[in-house]
């Protein structure tokens, strides 16, 4: 998996590309951590992203916990498989998706 990084303010992009599982899923937990102070806005682009497992899911989950707290989140470009899992497991109604 690539993670990408843009930020603009608080506002923080991050891009993902390849596949979002048990794997990878922690390296994307650390940059989250260190990347979400000052955030106000946060955009995950999973416009490449080809696969997530329960792992990954659970990695949106807490990001999404955390801009409760200080802004919001929104999940951009998913596909069709991706929003299926998202549909499936209900996280549509967790999570602002676009």
């Amino acid at each position: 998996m690539i993670i990408s990084q843009e930020s603009n303010g608080g506002k923080l992009t991050i891009a993902l590309s390849g596949r979002l599982d048990t794997t990878t899923a922690p390296e994307l937990e650390e940059t989250l951590k260190n990347a979400l102070d000052g955030v106000t806005e946060l955009e995950m682009d999973l416009k490449a992203l080809e696969y997530i497992s329960s792992a990954g899911l659970r990695v949106l989950l807490s990001a999404q916990k955390v801009m409760n707290k200080q802004g919001s989140m929104v999940v951009l470009n998913a596909n069709e498989s991706i929003m299926e899992v998202f549909e499936v497991t209900g996280f549509t109604d967790i999570l602002t998706v676009r």
